[in-house]
């Protein structure tokens, strides 16, 4: 028998110590959750995506009534910033969340599954990395690339 082990590195920054660039993706994710449309969970997510060029998509997730009609925070960021800015890659995603009483989470959230794969195709989309920042009011998450959230992941590889 043979055991593979998986190591991920992720840093976690106070609020304060980000540079003035991640502070401004990350006050952008919060902002975007106030614009999360979530009558059904009341948990509001909100995400924000620094392209290549420097500029900033947003997206929020949206419920449905039919559950599966829905569509998360990440995917509608990086779908938007996919479909609007095709040459740009997605250099880093900040995602934030606020629960049922409107206050943000001590914690950060991590994307959900299906995120996660979409997240790994916009990297592969541009042949780049993609960082993540995880907000929590007690720490920010760094995770320096996709592959970290999902090791053994399924790509276009896959299916040679």
């Amino acid at each position: 028998m043979k055991e593979l082990n998986i190591h991920i590195d992720i840093r976690i920054f106070p609020y304060e110590e980000l540079n003035a660039a991640d502070r401004e993706l990350i006050d952008a994710a919060r902002e975007a959750t106030f614009r999360s449309y979530s009558p059904y969970s009341h948990f509001s997510v909100g995400a924000a995506a620094r392209l290549a060029d420097g500029t900033i998509v947003c997206g929020s997730n949206q419920e449905n009534a039919a559950y599966p009609s829905g569509l998360c925070a990440e995917r509608t960021t990086l779908f938007y910033a996919n479909s609007r800015y095709p040459d740009q890659a997605v250099k880093t995603l900040a995602i934030a969340a606020r629960n049922e009483q409107g206050e943000f989470l001590e914690d950060p959230i991590p994307p959900c599954g299906a995120c996660r794969q979409v997240m790994l195709e916009t990297e592969t989309r541009y042949n780049q990395t993609m960082r993540i920042l995880l907000y929590g009011s007690k720490g920010i998450y760094e995770v320096k690339k996709v592959g970290d959230l999902l090791p053994l992941s399924f790509d276009a590889s896959a299916m040679q």
